[in-house]
C-alpha cells in the first residue's frame, strides 16, 4: 500500500515537473512568434520595380533564372527550387523499426520572381520555404525509379522512404527578405581580353595593324601596343554601354525571417498568427497541468504515510531529466501541426 501511494505521488510530481518546464518555454516561443507576426504583418507588400533596399515583402510568379533551368534530383521534374530526403528503415532484433536518413539536399540556385512591373532574383539559401508540391512515397531501391504514383500514396511498401518538395515555374509566391541591388557594367579587362582573342583569329589584319617594323610578325613591344589598344577600345565600349541594374532578395542580415511561401500575403499573416496562438495555448495548458499535478501530488502525499518523501526534490530531478525531451517533442509537434 505504501509503494502504491508513493507511485501515485511520483506520477503527479512527474506531470508537474514536465509541464513546469514546458510552460515557460512555450510562452517564450509565443512571444517570439508574436514579434515575428507583427514584423510580417507590418512589412508592406511592394512592387519589385519600386522596392527600396532593405527588408521587403514581394509577390509574383516564379520563373527559372536565365540559363539555369532546374530539375528535381529524385523525379527529374522541372522546378525552380527543390528539397529532398531519402530514409532507410532499420530493424533491430526485437522487430522494432526506425527511419535513418541516407541522403538529403536543398537547392540553393537562384530563380527569378516577376510581378508584371519588374523582375528580381531570389537566392533561396537559408530560407523557410513553403512548397507547392510535397510528395512522400516508398520503394525498395536506394533511389526511386521515378515520380510517385498517384494511386499509391502511403500504401506503398518498401524499406526506403522518399520525400520531395518543389516550387515550380509559374507558381505564385510571396517572399520576405532583404533586397540588394547593384549596377553591372562590363569589366574592361575582360572585354579587352575578348577583343585580343578575336583579333588573334585574324592574324593578317592583326599584323597589318600592329607590325610597326614590318618584319611580318608581332614582337613583344608590338603585342603590348595591341593590348593597350584593346584596353582603350574596351573602356570606350563600357562608357557607351547601358548600365544593368540587378536586384537580388536573400537572407536578411538581422533577425528578420526569410520566407518563401506559395501563398498570398494574407495567408502568411494568418499562418504566423496561428503559430503564436498554438504556442500560447500550449503554454496555458502546460501551466494548468503543472498546477493540477502539484495540487494532486500534495493531496496524495497528505493522504499517504510516506512523510519522508520529497516531492520538491523529485520535481527538480524529473524536470532536469525530462525537460529537454519534452521541448524537442513539442517543437516537432507544433512544426508539423503548422
Amino acid at each position: 500500500m505504501h509503494n502504491a501511494a508513493s507511485q501515485v505521488v511520483s506520477y503527479y510530481w512527474l506531470i508537474a515537473a514536465v509541464c513546469g518546464v514546458a510552460a515557460p518555454w512555450a510562452l517564450y516561443r509565443s512571444l517570439l512568434s508574436v514579434r515575428r507576426d507583427r514584423l510580417v504583418e507590418d512589412t508592406p507588400l511592394v512592387k519589385i520595380r519600386s522596392a527600396a533596399q532593405g527588408y521587403v515583402k514581394l509577390s509574383g510568379r516564379a520563373a527559372c533564372a536565365p540559363a539555369a533551368a532546374l530539375t528535381a534530383p529524385l523525379t527529374s521534374r522541372p522546378c525552380v527550387w527543390w528539397r529532398y530526403s531519402i530514409e532507410h528503415r532499420i530493424r533491430n532484433s526485437k522487430g522494432e523499426s526506425r527511419w535513418e536518413s541516407v541522403d538529403s539536399g536543398t537547392s540553393i540556385d537562384l530563380f527569378a520572381l516577376a510581378d508584371g512591373d519588374g523582375e528580381c532574383l531570389v537566392g533561396p539559401a537559408a530560407a523557410e520555404v513553403t512548397p507547392t508540391t510535397h510528395d512522400v512515397w516508398y520503394g525498395a531501391l536506394s533511389r526511386p525509379s521515378g515520380p510517385p504514383q498517384k494511386s499509391g500514396g502511403m500504401l506503398q511498401v518498401g524499406d526506403y522512404r522518399y520525400t520531395e518538395s518543389l516550387l515550380s515555374e509559374g507558381d505564385r509566391l510571396c517572399v520576405l527578405g532583404e533586397l540588394r541591388s547593384h549596377s553591372e557594367i562590363g569589366s574592361a579587362d575582360a572585354n579587352a581580353a575578348a577583343l585580343l582573342k578575336q583579333w588573334k583569329l585574324d592574324q593578317k589584319t592583326l599584323v597589318a595593324r600592329f607590325d610597326q617594323n614590318h618584319d611580318g610578325r608581332i614582337d613583344a613591344a608590338e603585342w603590348e601596343a595591341a593590348r593597350q589598344a584593346a584596353v582603350n577600345e574596351a573602356k570606350s565600349q563600357n562608357l557607351s554601354a547601358p548600365i544593368t541594374r540587378m536586384s537580388v532578395i536573400g537572407q536578411p542580415g538581422g533577425n528578420e525571417p526569410f520566407l518563401i511561401a506559395a501563398m498570398d500575403d494574407a495567408h502568411i499573416v494568418r499562418r504566423e498568427k496561428l503559430h503564436a496562438g498554438l504556442f500560447f495555448g500550449l503554454g496555458l495548458v502546460c501551466a494548468g497541468l503543472c498546477a493540477w499535478g502539484i495540487e494532486h501530488a500534495q493531496a496524495a502525499s497528505a493522504a499517504s504515510a510516506s512523510h519522508g518523501y520529497s516531492g520538491v526534490r523529485f520535481l527538480i530531478m524529473a524536470g532536469a531529466a525530462l525537460g529537454p525531451s519534452l521541448v524537442v517533442f513539442a517543437s516537432r509537434f507544433l512544426r508539423r501541426a503548422a
